[in-house]
C-alpha cells in the first residue's frame, strides 16, 4: 500500500461515557494542530476501521479502544504505520494486564486482586472498589464503591450478569485524590499536568510534587504509552500511589495547550524524531 494522510481515530462512544464531547475536541484541535504545521489529517470513527483501504495512512494518533479496532491498526502497525499510542499500550491499559504489566516493572500499584465473577467473594477488609477487568469505566456498574461484603457480591453478581468473566478488587485508601495528564515517553515527560479531583474536601496532604512525574513516567513506560493520564492518591503520610493509568484521555481543564503539546510531540514522531 502507498502512504496517506495522517489519521486521528475517535474513542467508541460507549467507552467515553459522558465525556463524548471532551473527547472529540481534543482529537479536533490536536488534527488542526497538525494541519497547522502542514501535516494533511482525516478524522476517522473506529467503525471506519472495518472498510476496505487502498491507501494505508501516513500515521495514526488514535483514541479508540476497543479490541477489534485495536487488532486492525496492529495489523497496519505491523505494515510500517506508526501510531500513539500503539495498540498495544492501549491494551495494556487493560486492568488485568496493566496489573501485570506494572508488577514486571516493579511499579508501585493500588493493592489488587484479580477475581472470577462467577466465584464467591474472596475475604478481604473492607470497604473496596470492585471494576471490571479489561476496559475502564463505560457504563454504570463497571466500577463500584462496596462498603459490606453484600455489597462486593453484589457488583461481582452484577458483572457476572453481563458475561464479564473476572474482576479487579482493590482497597480502598483514603487521602486527597489527584488527576494527571501527560505527554512523552523517554527521559521524563516534556509536558505534565496533575490537579485534584473536583467534589472532594482536599486535606492538603504534603507531598513531594517531584515524585508525582516520576511515578506515572516509570508505569507510562511500563505500558509502552506517550500519551496519557490517570489518577493517584496522597495519603495523610505523604505517600503517592497509582490508582489508574489511561491512554489519551480527554484533557478536559488543559485542553487547549495539550493540543499544541501534543501536536508537537506527534509531529515530531511522525517524522522520525522522538522526544
Amino acid at each position: 500500500m502507498s502512504r496517506g494522510s495522517c489519521w486521528g481515530i475517535s474513542r467508541e462512544r460507549a467507552h467515553s461515557p459522558g465525556r463524548e464531547t471532551d473527547d472529540t475536541e481534543i482529537l479536533r484541535l490536536t488534527a488542526k494542530r497538525l494541519e497547522a504545521k502542514g501535516l494533511e489529517v482525516v478524522l476517522k470513527d473506529p467503525e471506519e476501521l472495518e472498510e476496505p483501504v487502498d491507501v494505508a495512512p501516513r500515521a495514526v494518533f488514535l483514541m479508540c479502544e476497543s479490541v477489534g479496532a485495536l487488532e486492525r491498526l496492529r495489523g497496519w502497525e505491523a505494515g510500517g504505520v506508526l501510531q500513539v499510542n500503539s495498540p498495544a499500550a492501549v491494551l495494556n491499559t487493560y486492568r488485568e494486564r496493566m496489573i501485570a504489566q506494572l508488577q514486571e516493572a516493579d511499579v508501585p500499584f493500588i493493592e489488587s486482586r484479580i477475581v472470577s465473577t462467577a466465584e464467591p467473594c474472596v475475604e478481604t477488609p473492607l470497604p473496596v472498589w470492585v471494576k471490571r477487568a479489561d476496559v475502564h469505566n463505560t457504563q454504570a456498574g463497571d466500577v463500584s464503591l462496596a462498603p459490606t461484603r453484600t455489597a462486593v457480591e453484589a457488583a461481582l453478581r452484577g458483572l457476572a450478569e453481563r458475561r464479564i468473566p473476572r474482576a479487579v478488587i482493590q482497597e480502598h485508601l483514603d487521602g486527597d485524590l489527584i488527576k494527571f495528564y501527560g505527554i512523552g515517553s523517554d527521559g521524563g515527560p516534556p509536558w505534565f499536568r496533575w490537579f485534584y479531583h473536583a467534589g472532594q474536601n482536599v486535606a492538603g496532604h504534603p507531598f513531594d510534587p517531584r515524585t508525582l512525574p516520576r511515578l506515572v513516567q516509570r508505569a507510562a513506560a511500563a505500558l509502552g504509552l506517550e500519551v496519557y493520564g490517570g489518577d493517584v492518591i496522597v495519603t495523610p503520610t505523604g505517600h503517592i500511589v497509582l490508582l489508574d493509568l489511561n491512554a489519551w484521555p480527554s484533557f478536559a481543564l488543559y485542553r487547549d495547550e495539550a493540543a499544541e503539546r501534543i501536536a508537537s510531540y506527534l509531529a515530531l514522531r511522525f517524522s522520525g524524531g522522538r522526544r
